[in-house]
């Protein structure tokens, strides 16, 4: 299949999101979905067994740019978005996504439904950086940006006194001197394996020790997780939403990286490979790691001071990227401590744009990338 050839409209696209709203995201894999495909891939024709995530994570961001209301939870309810419904029957999604609007199963199948789907058509293509009605094909996208175009220092208000971020756009295995790193993981404390995908496998991977030849060799992430959870006795049990488990950065030392804290935000679902996030946890969560570090912060030399957040949920947990940046920022705002640097950090071009947008947040005046180096934030 090449996924160059088709042209992309919002009228294409929404043939696809119908295939998805009929057979549900837990078939994406069994569908044809040419264009869905190249607007999720980092790089159009690189599609890897995992593009069945991507798809879903392009669909998800889509919905959470429909601006809240009824219409975005009509179409998370549609489509089997929202939690605990993405294995439901089509018959059944409609039914839900007909109560938001208190009409008839029949009437929203005739009206709100076709207005639904065509939205998230039109977010797909605005996040693809195609514009609606176009009939060209989607520019190419880039697996990797230039390096001044990596970092982004940014002004966010809150209350009191506006506060700076230094938001990262690039795979967080190339983070360099920053002194936190937070790993989101599930209520097992347990890694993926280090060829997954996911943040945590990403510094599993990049904290292996490997020898001249590149084989690994030690294991020190996961080992020293697996030491903590059997201190704290949760080794055969799971932890609580909310927990935050600190280790040693293994061989990300060698890039600046003084400890990874393991968050535990996701809670796996029984008997399926879901799991279940709330906005909640994700706040308490972020709280937690900034508590942490600021009781660690002295036994380091120098001390602790700066910390780097991707969004805490929204990978595998499902929760939309706008929502997991706006419950971050709840308790990042919130931080008393002046001096701690905060950083974000997000895989691609889009959702970094969709995160500057959610906080409302300016650029420095200035070289953004001198201002994100001068933080102690460079990268490899």
């Amino acid at each position: 299949m090449s996924l160059g050839a088709q042209p992309f409209d919002v009228a294409s696209v929404l043939r696809e999101v119908k295939m998805v709203r009929l057979e549900g995201v837990v078939r994406i894999r069994d569908l044809d979905l040419p264009l869905l495909r190249r607007a999720a891939v980092a790089v159009p024709g690189a599609v890897t067994d995992a593009w069945p995530v991507e798809v879903e994570n392009l669909l998800r961001a889509a919905v959470s740019r429909l601006g809240g209301g009824d219409l975005q939870e009509a179409a998370e309810r549609t489509l089997g978005l929202a939690p605990g419904m993405r294995d439901r029957a089509a018959a059944d999604r409609r039914r839900l996504a007909a109560e938001v609007y208190r009409l008839s199963v029949e009437r929203f199948r005739k009206s709100q439904e076709e207005m639904v789907l065509g939205q998230i058509a039109e977010q797909v293509c605005w996040l693809a950086g195609t514009a609606p009605g176009t009939r060209t094909a989607a520019a190419p996208g880039v697996a990797l940006l230039p390096p001044h175009l990596q970092h982004r220092a940014l002004r966010v208000p809150r209350a009191g006194r506006p506060r700076t971020v230094v938001l990262h756009v690039h795979p967080v295995e190339l983070v360099r001197d920053v002194d936190v790193v937070v790993s989101p993981t599930n209520t097992h404390l347990a890694l993926p394996e280090p060829y997954k995908a996911s943040v945590s496998a990403a510094l599993r991977r990049a904290g292996a020790v490997r020898d001249a030849a590149g084989d690994v060799i030690a294991d020190p992430v996961h080992d020293a997780l697996a030491q903590w959870r059997a201190e704290h006795g949760v080794a055969r049990r799971p932890a609580l939403p909310g927990t935050v488990a600190p280790t040693a950065p293994g061989a990300l030392a060698e890039q600046g990286v003084r400890r990874i804290y393991h968050a535990a935000v996701t809670v796996p679902r029984p008997g399926t490979n879901d799991y279940d996030v709330t906005p909640q946890d994700v706040a308490r969560t972020a709280a937690r790691a900034l508590a942490l570090m600021s009781l660690e912060r002295d036994g380091f030399t120098p001390p602790l001071r700066s910390v780097c957040f991707p969004l805490l949920g929204a990978g595998r947990g499902g929760l939309a990227p706008g929502t997991s940046v706006s419950a971050l920022w709840s308790a990042l705002a919130a931080d008393a401590d002046p001096e701690r640097e905060l950083h974000l950090i997000v895989r691609r071009p889009l959702v970094a744009d969709l995160v500057v947008e959610v906080l409302g947040a300016e650029p420095l005046p200035g070289d953004a990338e001198g201002a994100a180096e001068g933080r102690g934030c460079g990268c490899g």
